[in-house]
C-alpha cells in the first residue's frame, strides 16, 4: 500500500508541477500571455509580476511554491521519509515545472517551486532550505552576480555540492539524492536546456 502512495505522490507531483500557473492565471484573469509577451518567453513568476502587476504576480508565485510544497509535505507526513520514494517526490514537481508538460513543453526555471519543495522538507531537515535561501541572498545582496542566469547556475551548483556533502553526514541520504536531482534541473534549464533569452530572470 505504501508503494502505491509513493507512486501517486510522484505522478501527482509531476502533474501538479506541470501546471504553469504563471501562464494560466494571467491569461484567464487579465488576458496576458506571459509566455509570448515576455522577452525571454519564460512562463515564470518574474514575468507575471512584470507584465501583470504585484497582485497577479504574488498569486502566481504562491501557487508555484505550493505545487512543490504540497506533494513533498504529504510524503513527509504520511509516509516513511527514509525511502528513495522521497527522493523521487522531491524531483517530481520541479521536473514537471521544468518540462511544462501542459504548456507545449515550455517550462519554467524551477526556482519558486524549489523553495516550496525545500520548505516542505523542514520537518525532516531544515538544511537544504537554509542553504538555498542563504546562497541566493549572498549572491544577490553581498556578492552580486549578473546576469541572473549565471547567478542561478552558481547558486544551484553550490547548493548541490553542499547538500551531497552535508546531508549524508546528517543521515539524510534520501533528501541528499532528491536535492541532487532537483538541483540539477535549474542548472540544465539555464545552460544546455534553455530557450533563447534576451532578459535574465530570478524566478
Amino acid at each position: 500500500m505504501e508503494l502505491l502512495w509513493w507512486v501517486i505522490l510522484i505522478i501527482g507531483g509531476l502533474l501538479l508541477g506541470g501546471i504553469m500557473f504563471c501562464q494560466w492565471i494571467p491569461a484567464k484573469l487579465v488576458r496576458v500571455d506571459v509566455y509570448r509577451e515576455s522577452d525571454n518567453h519564460n512562463p515564470g513568476a518574474s514575468n507575471a509580476f512584470r507584465l501583470c502587476g504585484w497582485k497577479i504576480g504574488l498569486l502566481c508565485v504562491t501557487l508555484d511554491i505550493l505545487k512543490g510544497f504540497i506533494p513533498v509535505l504529504l510524503a513527509v507526513l504520511l509516509l516513511n521519509p527514509n525511502s528513495v520514494g522521497l527522493s523521487l517526490v522531491i524531483l517530481a514537481p520541479a521536473l514537471g515545472h521544468a518540462l511544462g508538460i501542459f504548456n507545449g513543453f515550455h517550462g519554467g526555471k524551477c526556482i519558486a517551486t524549489s523553495f516550496g519543495i525545500l520548505a516542505a522538507l523542514i520537518p525532516v531537515t531544515w538544511v537544504p532550505f537554509a542553504v538555498l535561501a542563504g546562497l541566493f541572498l549572498f549572491f544577490t545582496l553581498v556578492w552580486k552576480i549578473n546576469p541572473g542566469s549565471l547567478r542561478s547556475v552558481i547558486v544551484y551548483a553550490l547548493f548541490v555540492l553542499i547538500c551531497i556533502i552535508v546531508l549524508p553526514i546528517l543521515n539524510c541520504w534520501e533528501v541528499a539524492f532528491g536535492c541532487l536531482l532537483m538541483g540539477l534541473l535549474p542548472i540544465l534549464r539555464f545552460t544546455v536546456w534553455k530557450e533563447k533569452e534576451k532578459y535574465d530572470v530570478l524566478i
